[in-house]
């Protein structure tokens, strides 16, 4: 099924998720193939939570396994937060945001979206 026309919307959910973010990466939001939903990104907030080291982060959109980068190796002073988006992005079907740190421990995310079918 294909994501919903938006100007037909039936309902809206607001979503909020939180994770720690690992060198492995890790999805804050991740919308499958088959959802019929489209996700509208409103905030993503990353903080280095380690009080003594800089850490870096990446961001992604991934879509049918392909990354794309949204921000790469940008660097999150220790004990700061990092406003990633200025605007809102959508992830439709078969895609996701992707988050990876320099180092385990020291990033986490919280990301809010709305839920559109």
């Amino acid at each position: 099924m294909a994501a919903p026309n938006i100007v037909n919307v039936a309902t809206i959910t607001g979503k909020t998720t939180g994770t720690a973010i690992t060198t492995s990466g890790n999805n804050v939001a991740s919308n499958s193939s088959s959802s019929g939903k489209v996700f509208k990104v409103n905030a993503l907030y990353v903080s280095n939570i380690d009080g003594t080291n800089d850490a870096n982060i990446d961001v992604d959109v991934v879509i049918s396994g392909t990354a794309y980068s949204i921000a790469s190796t940008v660097g999150v002073p220790a004990d700061a937060t990092l406003d990633v988006l200025s605007k809102p992005i959508y992830l439709e079907e078969n895609q996701s945001l992707k988050l990876t740190a320099s180092a385990n421990g020291d990033i986490e995310a919280v990301c809010s979206y709305e839920e559109i079918s």
